[in-house]
C-alpha cells in the first residue's frame, strides 16, 4: 500500500494556556476562544481531529482564581466560572463582557445558542429554503462548537474513533467582533487554500449524454457567441451507464463509454488546448465491479476472487482500498487529462467505522491526493461539516427550478461564511423540475456572476438547457454580457481568492460583518459584500409588469456609493427599495474603491495574468487596492512567490491616481502592461500623466451618462511608476436626474398622459421632497412613486 498523504497539523496547545484538574482541562486558545474538556478518567486528547487541527496559539493573557470549590478565569472578552464537577448548567457559566446590546450575554453549559447560522450539507431536491446548521457568530456575542464526536487524525494520517463519554467543546466569546472570530476559526481548523485561477471563470455543466463531437461543437458555438468558459464539467454519462444488471446499476463507473468518447485523451487534449480544465462526475458508492477496465488489476491487489467476479466493494475505512481506489480508478484518468474530480456522493453517512462520514473521508483524501507533483489541490464535493473549508469547492446539490430556490441562494451563500465555508458552487439556473421562466434564468445568471463559483448546470431534460440562445433575445443578450463580465472580473476575483487564504476573509460576507451594531445589516439577508470593494443585492423576484423593473430591498451603510452598472451616485446610511431593469442588479462600489478588470477574457487568457487592465475607480474618497498575482496553478503561493501591484486614488488633497511598480517575482507577468483608468462619479477634467517623472501622452474621454472620466494609457514597463493628475479639481458629479427618469418613463408601460405629468413635474426645478409629495397625491401605484423617488433621492 502506498503511504498515506497526511494533512499538516499542529495539535499541541501551549502549556501556559492550560488549566487542568483531575477530570477537567480548560485550554485558553485566545482571549475569546476556550476549549472545555471533561473526562471521567482524566485522560485528555492532544491529537488533531477531523475538525480541529491547530491548537498552538500563542500564550494568552488571562487571570485565574482557583479555590477548592470554584475556578474563575478572566480575559478582557469573558469571565468563566466552573465548579470543577461534571459539566452542567449550574456549575459552568461564561459571561461575555463585550457589550453586544442583545441583553443575553451569559452562557450556561447546555444552553441553546442563538447564532446567525452556518450552512447545510446539500440543497438536493430543495424548492426554496432549508434548515441551516450552526455558525460561529451570534448577536449575543457567543457560540459553541461541540467537537466531542469528531474522529481523531492519527500520526499515520488515518482516522480513528475517539473515546466515548468525553466532552470536548469550543466556546467562542468574541462579542460582535465577527471577523476576529472567523480568523481564529481558520487558525484552529486550517486555512482556506487558494483556488487555481481557472476555477473562478465560467463553468459549463449539464447532466446530458454528450459525445466528444457534440461537446466540442457546443464549445465552438460558445466561441462564436463570444462566451468564455474555463471549466468543462462532464457529468456521469462519460462512463458506462447501461451495464449488465448482474453488476447492479450504472450509477457508479470509471470506464469511459467509448461510443460517446472513442479517445478520451484526445477529447480532453482538445479542451486543454482551448484553455479549459476538465472535471468528471463520479458516484463512488458501488466500488469497482467486474465490467470495469481496471477491475482485474485492482481486484488482484486487494485479494478478490476474479474467477467469481467478486466485486471490489467501496470500503473507505480500509487503507488498502483507498490506496487502490486512487491508483487504479483515478490516477490513470488524470494522466489522460482529468484535472480534478466531482465527488457526487449521495449515499448517506454510514461506514464500518462508527462516527465516520464517508463524504468527509472522500473530501479529505481526494483533496490531499490532488496535490501530487506540486499541483494546487482542488476537489468538488458536498459539505461534510465544520472544517470542510479546507477542501474546496462545495457542490450545493440539485435544486428545483423556481423563484423560491433562487431567492434562497444569496442568503445561503453568504451565511455559509459564518462557518468559514466560502466557496459554494450552485447549479446556476436551477437543476430540475420547476418551470421555464426566461427572466428567472437571467436573474440566476446574474447571481452566478456575483457568486463564489459560476457553474451553469441542469438536469437531463431536453428542454432544460442553459445555453443563452435558448432564451428570448433580451435575456440571451444579457446572459452573454454577464458571462463575459465574470471573466472581466478575474483580476479582482483572484486577488480576493488570495485574501481569503492570507487574511481569512471569505469572498462573500453578510452585511453585518462590517456593521455588527447596525440593525439594518440583519434585515437584508440577500445583500452581501462581494470582496473588499463591492456590495451586491441580487434580484430574486420578477419584474413589475407595467414598470418593467424588478424590486429589491437594499441597505447602504454610511458613505457615498456609486452604482457599478449605471454610474449613479447614492448617499448611504439608509434602507430603500431599488428598481432595476433586466440588464442590471444593485451592485455598488463605495467612494475610494478600485476594481482591477480585464478585457482578455477567452479561456486561454483567463488562465493567465493579463497584459492589459481596466481599473474602475470611484470618486469621493481616498482609496487603495493591491492586486495579487502568482503562477495560478501551483502551491508556490504558500512560499510567497507572487507579484503585487498597488493602485492609489488620492481625492481629498492633491488629487491623483498612481499605478506603482509591480513587486515580486516579475517573471510571472508580462514585461509591459497597458492600463485604462475609469474614474466614476466625478466631474470632467483634462489630465497630465507622468511615467517615471517624464510626461506621457494619454487619451481621455468623458461619459456624462455614467459620470465616468476615462484615461487610456499605452503599454509601459511594469517596473515603472505611472502618475495621473487632474488639471481641474474634481468634484462629485451630479446625477442626471431628468435623463434617468426620462429613460425609465420611456420604457414603462403606463399611460402616456401620466408619463407626461410625471416628467413635467420632475423638470419643474422644485425640491425633490415637494415632487415626491405631489407624486403621492396623483393616484399612482406605490412602486411607480418609489421608483421615481429612488432616482430623485439617490444623492
Amino acid at each position: 500500500m502506498e503511504q498515506l498523504v497526511k494533512l499538516p497539523v499542529r495539535p499541541a496547545a501551549d502549556s501556559r494556556n492550560i488549566i487542568q484538574g483531575e477530570n477537567y482541562r480548560i485550554t485558553m486558545l485566545t482571549e475569546g476562544l476556550v476549549r472545555l474538556e471533561y473526562s471521567e478518567d482524566g485522560i485528555f486528547e492532544d491529537r488533531a481531529t477531523q475538525t480541529v487541527i491547530n491548537r498552538d496559539f500563542p500564550a494568552v493573557d488571562y487571570q485565574v482564581k482557583d479555590t477548592p470549590e470554584e475556578l474563575e478565569i478572566l480575559t478582557w472578552r469573558f469571565r468563566l466560572t466552573y465548579d470543577k464537577k461534571e459539566f452542567n448548567p449550574r456549575g459552568l457559566r461564561i459571561h461575555v463582557t463585550g457589550n453586544t446590546g442583545s441583553g443575553n450575554d451569559v452562557w450556561h453549559y447546555g444552553d441553546p445558542v442563538h447564532d446567525l447560522k452556518g450552512t447545510a450539507r446539500t440543497l438536493d431536491t430543495i424548492d426554496g429554503a432549508c434548515e441551516l446548521g450552526s455558525g460561529l457568530v451570534s448577536r449575543d456575542g457567543f457560540t459553541v462548537l461541540d467537537d466531542s464526536a469528531s474522529l481523531i487524525l492519527t500520526e499515520e494520517g488515518w482516522v480513528s474513533p475517539r473515546k466515548k463519554g468525553i466532552k470536548d467543546i469550543y466556546f467562542w466569546g468574541y462579542g460582535l467582533d465577527f471577523l476576529e472570530c472567523l480568523k481564529d476559526f481558520y487558525y484552529l481548523c486550517g486555512k482556506t487554500p487558494m483556488l487555481p485561477r481557472y476555477a473562478l471563470g465560467n463553468w459549463w455543466s449539464r447532466y446530458y449524454e454528450y459525445t466528444e463531437e457534440s461537446y466540442l461543437e457546443l464549445m465552438h458555438r460558445f466561441d462564436e457567441e463570444g462566451i468564455p468558459f474555463t471549466v468543462a464539467v462532464i457529468d456521469m454519462d462519460w462512463h458506462l451507464v447501461n451495464i449488465d444488471p448482474k453488476y447492479g446499476t450504472g450509477w457508479t463507473g470509471y470506464t469511459w463509454n467509448k461510443e460517446f468518447f472513442p479517445d478520451p485523451k484526445r477529447f480532453m487534449d482538445h479542451l486543454h488546448e482551448r484553455g479549459m480544465r476538465v472535471t468528471l462526475n463520479v458516484h463512488p458508492a458501488d466500488g469497482i465491479r467486474a465490467h470495469e477496465e481496471m477491475y482485474e488489476a485492482m481486484a488482484r491487489e486487494l485479494g478478490k476472487d476474479i474467477s467469481r467476479e467478486e466485486p471490489v466493494s467501496f470500503e473507505i475505512t480500509n487503507p488498502a482500498f483507498l490506496s487502490a481506489y486512487f491508483k487504479y480508478a483515478h490516477h490513470p484518468n488524470e494522466e489522460k487529462g482529468v484535472d480534478f474530480w466531482w465527488l457526487d456522493w449521495q449515499q448517506g453517512g454510514i461506514t464500518k467505522m462508527e462516527g465516520l462520514d464517508p463524504l468527509w473521508m472522500l473530501n479529505h483524501f481526494h483533496f490531499l491526493d490532488s496535490a501530487r507533483n506540486g499541483k494546487r489541490p482542488m476537489t468538488f464535493s458536498r459539505y461534510a461539516g465544520p472544517g470542510s473549508h479546507r477542501y474546496p469547492i462545495g457542490f450545493s446539490g440539485d435544486t428545483v427550478v423556481t423563484w423560491e430556490s433562487l431567492r434562497f441562494q444569496p442568503y445561503f451563500t453568504s451565511t455559509a461564511s459564518n462557518i468559514g465555508y466560502g466557496w459554494w458552487s450552485h447549479d446556476i439556473g436551477g437543476h430540475m423540475n420547476g418551470f421555464k421562466d426566461d427572466e428567472m434564468a437571467g436573474r440566476w445568471f446574474q447571481l452566478g456572476v456575483f457568486s463564489p463559483i459560476n457553474r451553469l448546470h441542469s438536469t437531463k431534460n431536453e428542454f432544460n438547457g442553459k445555453e443563452p440562445w435558448r432564451y428570448k433575445q433580451e435575456i440571451r443578450s444579457m446572459m452573454g454580457e454577464f458571462l463575459r463580465l465574470r471573466h472581466k472580473l478575474l483580476p479582482y476575483l483572484y486577488t480576493m481568492n488570495y485574501r481569503a487564504h492570507a487574511q481569512d476573509i471569505p469572498l462573500i460576507l453578510p452585511m453585518y460583518y462590517k456593521n455588527a451594531r447596525s440593525q439594518e445589516a440583519y434585515q437584508v439577508p440577500n445583500e452581501f459584500y462581494f470582496g473588499s470593494q463591492l456590495i451586491a443585492a441580487p434580484i430574486t423576484s420578477p419584474r413589475l409588469p407595467s414598470l418593467n423593473m424588478a424590486k429589491e430591498k437594499v441597505w447602504l451603510p454610511e458613505g457615498v456609493y456609486v452604482d457599478f452598472f449605471r454610474g449613479v451616485i447614492y448617499e448611504g446610511g439608509r434602507m430603500m427599495d431599488m428598481y432595476r431593469d433586466i440588464d442590471t442588479l444593485p451592485v455598488f462600489a463605495k467612494a475610494g474603491s478600485i476594481i482591477p478588470m480585464t478585457e482578455e477574457i477567452d479561456a486561454n487568457s483567463a488562465a493567465g495574468n493579463p497584459a492589459s487592465f481596466i481599473l474602475k475607480a470611484y470618486a469621493g474618497a481616498d482609496g487603495s487596492f493591491t492586486m495579487y498575482e502568482d503562477d495560478n496553478e501551483t502551491c508556490d503561493y504558500e512560499k510567497g512567490i507572487c507579484v503585487t501591484t498597488r493602485f492609489d486614488l488620492q481625492w481629498e488633497n492633491e488629487q491623483s491616481f498612481t499605478i506603482y511598480p509591480a513587486r515580486g517575482e516579475l517573471s510571472l507577468i508580462p514585461v509591459q502592461r497597458a492600463y485604462t483608468i475609469e474614474l466614476y462619479g466625478c466631474t470632467e477634467s483634462e489630465v497630465d500623466c507622468c511615467l517615471a517623472g517624464a510626461a506621457m501622452e494619454v487619451q481621455t474621454s468623458y461619459d456624462s451618462s455614467r459620470n465616468c472620466l476615462r484615461i487610456e494609457l499605452p503599454a509601459v514597463s511594469v517596473t515603472e511608476e505611472i502618475s495621473v493628475s487632474f488639471r481641474k479639481k474634481l468634484t462629485l458629479a451630479e446625477n442626471n436626474v431628468e435623463k434617468l427618469i426620462y429613460d425609465f418613463l420611456d420604457q414603462a408601460e403606463i399611460a402616456f398622459d401620466i408619463k407626461t405629468r410625471i416628467y413635467k413635474l420632475v423638470c419643474s426645478g422644485r425640491a425633490p421632497y415637494i415632487i415626491i409629495g405631489e407624486l403621492q397625491c396623483m393616484g399612482l401605484s406605490e412602486d411607480l412613486v418609489k421608483c421615481i423617488t429612488e432616482i430623485l433621492t439617490a444623492k
